[in-house]
């Protein structure tokens, strides 16, 4: 059962746009949850492509949420907010309220939030919070929320990928990667990914990836066209964009879907529309973090249904790759920015290495 909960609290905060050493140590008050909302003294936090993005004063956060960087986290709820939404938690006296009837505090929980991870204790949405799957660590657990739910999201409610459908997964070995692999493959499907060296492509393919292509060697488009028959796939999930597009849409299958999440290789390319008409074919996309509270809610509570029972049965595990302690976030950006890890990167709050 949690103590007492101080006022101030470590975190990590953005001193100006720049480098991982922008990344610094600070003292902050410990945020009050708000109607609807559980306060979580963090154990662990994860770091995801959105946080390198806003470090470099490229992805804000949405207006009202928290400038501290951080998109997912698990812990331990110490607070939950009050039942007034015109009140803050200290200052709701009330002791019969019924507050937040899925959780109480006690209860360990992962949560996707909109900032605020990289601290001691971050105020969430009691809606976007789950359960630790049996048999995980809160460490582990604070994997899943940003890629399960950016997963989810843009290939199975997006891209609709269904039956025995084909999935093309650009960055394999990256954290979406290998959530996309292992989701995808859990529900039947062949998944093809690419991946920049073969010790990557190898991993990737031990997660259960049919064929991992080394885009530093080989043409995924020509190698998607022959493990298909010419066909092509059905969706594919890229974090890339730019010059890719138009070599995505040449190796999707009739009726395809691209799925766009992130633009690594820029936001401009050139395209010949003709082909999206004659195949029919969709390009798509979406970004989670300014999406409501009432999206994000049923995201997870598909996730809850679908996904956390294969978790708890084995059939997907979290892939972590380092964990560096909270105050090591810079490190842990410079790792994320070298591009050399397979899976997930995190943060250990108290942590020292």
């Amino acid at each position: 059962m949690p103590g007492s909960i101080p006022s101030q609290m470590q975190a990590i905060e953005i001193s100006s746009p720049g480098g991982p050493e922008v990344l610094r140590p600070g003292r902050r008050p410990v945020p009050l949850p708000a109607a609807g909302e559980v306060l979580i003294e963090i154990a662990a936090a994860g770091v995801n492509r959105p946080d390198v993005l806003q470090r470099k004063g490229g992805y804000p956060p949405p207006p009202g949420a928290s400038d501290i960087p951080g998109l997912e986290v698990a812990g331990t709820i110490v607070a939950i907010g009050p039942d007034d939404p015109g009140k803050s938690a200290s200052q709701d006296n009330s002791k019969s309220a019924p507050r937040v009837p899925e959780w109480k505090i006690g209860d360990n929980v992962c949560a996707l939030v909109t900032g605020g991870g990289y601290a001691e204790y971050v105020a969430a949405p009691a809606a976007q919070c789950l359960p630790v799957p049996r048999g995980l660590t809160l460490e582990q657990a604070a994997s899943l929320p940003e890629t399960f739910f950016t997963v989810w999201v843009n290939v199975f409610q997006r891209a609709a990928l269904k039956n025995d459908e084909t999935l093309l997964v650009q960055g394999g070995s990256s954290g979406i990667g290998v959530t996309a692999i292992q989701l995808a493959r859990a529900f039947g499907h062949r998944v093809f990914v690419t991946a920049g060296t073969a010790e990557k492509c190898a991993a990737c393919e031990k997660l259960g990836a049919t064929r991992a292509i080394n885009y530093r060697d080989e043409d995924f488009v020509a190698v998607i066209k022959q493990l298909t028959g010419d066909h092509g796939v059905d969706v594919i999930l890229d974090m890339v964009g730019g010059d890719y597009v138009p070599r995505e849409l040449a190796c999707l299958a009739p009726d395809g879907r691209l799925s766009l999440i992130a633009f690594l290789g820029g936001t401009r390319t050139s395209l010949d529309m003709t082909d999206i008409l004659r195949r029919r074919l969709t390009i798509t996309g979406s970004t989670l973090r300014p999406r409501p509270v009432e999206v994000k809610a049923a995201i997870a509570r598909a996730l809850r249904e679908m996904v956390w029972p294969l978790i708890e049965a084995g059939k997907i595990r979290p892939v972590i790759y380092r964990t560096f302690g909270l105050e090591q976030a810079a490190a842990a950006h410079a790792l994320m920015e070298s591009g050399e890890h397979v899976g997930k990167i995190m943060l250990s709050v108290g942590r020292k290495s």
